[in-house]
């Protein structure tokens, strides 16, 4: 049991800052899971706040039925909610790969609050 829970844990799709932009142009849903303060320093235009800890009560604040990519400051705490989502039934998920750390490096629009 033990082993089937670590190995037949469903994978995780990364993104690229550059694809993520593009996906977001057509559709796909960005969930910022940093945390208010983070957030006030910097998110991508038109992305949704929903820091890590309540994701999983919040996660019907999202449409299941788009794609959903999770986003945070270096990629790490966004693979943990994109896992959170799939257990949630999102078939359609996927983390930013190197986080806003990238999309920054990226010269890409960044919004403040």
């Amino acid at each position: 049991m033990v082993f089937q829970r670590l190995f037949n844990k469903p994978s995780i799709e990364e993104v690229s800052a550059e694809e993520a932009k593009a996906k977001q142009k057509a559709g796909a849903v960005i969930v910022d899971v940093r945390e208010p303060s983070e957030w006030r320093e910097g998110y991508i235009p038109g992305a949704k706040l929903i820091s890590l800890g309540s994701l999983a009560k919040r996660a019907q604040e999202l449409d299941p039925s788009k794609e959903v990519i999770a986003v945070c400051r270096s990629g790490s705490r966004s693979l943990s909610a994109a896992a959170i989502l799939q257990r949630a039934g999102f078939t359609r998920v996927s983390s930013m790969s190197g986080g806003m750390i990238s999309w920054t490096r990226h010269r890409f629009p960044v919004s403040r609050t």
